[in-house]
């Protein structure tokens, strides 16, 4: 019953509205850039008819992609609420760093994962406090350092190789994926530091299926020169793994 409570508190219609009223300011900034950035082009002498076939085919190249965000807003959706992860998903955060957020600051208030039935209001203010401190650093520090940083990110000192923003971002993300994978090959390790097989396989073959669909789309982007694979890349694995994980479960 509690985890029924918590939930039709987080997607009450003070939630709703609080959260959708945020969403709407964000929309209408972005109306009113474009409206603008539009109108600076024509200042400019662009091309009209240009400039429309540019708004039309970006607007239309962001659905699929944004159907990983929607897949996010869904999974965080039972034990978050719907308005939350909607917020969070729409405006600044990632679906990456949201759901591992999420998931650390619940453990850390003692749940044992992150789910409706374990979750109080108190876990949950602790866990949205946390989601939301720990990513506005990068909009604190751009306003102090963003200059100086645009300048090193795509320098390469015209010898052709990686800048310093290509080797962070793939640092980054090798750690982060070792990092998962890692806590799923330790599952099957039990506390003598023998192998067991009563882990959990499912997560490593949703990893293993997500990372041959996210190789076909690199494969696609870069031997066969078609760039245009790269918008779909993330929502396109995501779905893959996670129809896999279906099909394991279901056999």
């Amino acid at each position: 019953m509690q985890g029924a409570s918590i939930l039709s508190k987080l997607n009450s219609a003070p939630m709703y509205l609080i959260c959708g009223a945020i969403v709407a300011f964000v929309a209408v900034v972005c109306v009113i850039f474009l409206i603008r950035a539009y109108r600076a082009g024509k200042a400019l002498g662009m091309d009209t008819t240009k400039m429309k076939r540019v708004i039309v085919s970006s607007a239309t190249f962001s659905v699929l992609p944004s159907v990983g965000i929607l897949l996010g807003v869904i999974a965080l959706s039972g034990s978050l609420g719907i308005p939350w992860p909607w917020l969070r998903l729409s405006v600044i955060g990632a679906l990456h760093y949201e759901t591992q957020v999420a998931q650390a600051a619940a453990e850390q208030v003692g749940m044992a994962k992150l789910s409706a039935s374990e979750m109080t209001p108190q876990s949950f203010a602790t866990i949205a406090l946390l989601m939301s401190v720990c990513i506005m650093w990068g909009m604190v520090l751009s306003i102090f350092f963003n200059k100086k940083y645009t300048k090193k990110l795509g320098s390469d000192g015209g010898s052709g190789k990686a800048g310093f923003g290509d080797k962070a971002m793939t640092a980054m993300f090798i750690g982060l994926v070792s990092a998962y994978i890692g806590s799923y090959i330790g599952s099957f390790v039990s506390n003598d530091g023998l192998f067991s097989f009563s882990g959990d396989y499912l997560p490593l073959i949703v990893a293993a299926a997500s990372a041959i669909v996210m190789a076909l789309f690199v494969f696609l982007g870069e031997k066969k020169k078609l760039a245009w694979v790269d918008n779909f890349s993330i929502a396109g694995s995501m779905i893959a793994g996670m129809a896999v994980a279906v099909l394991v479960k279901a056999l």
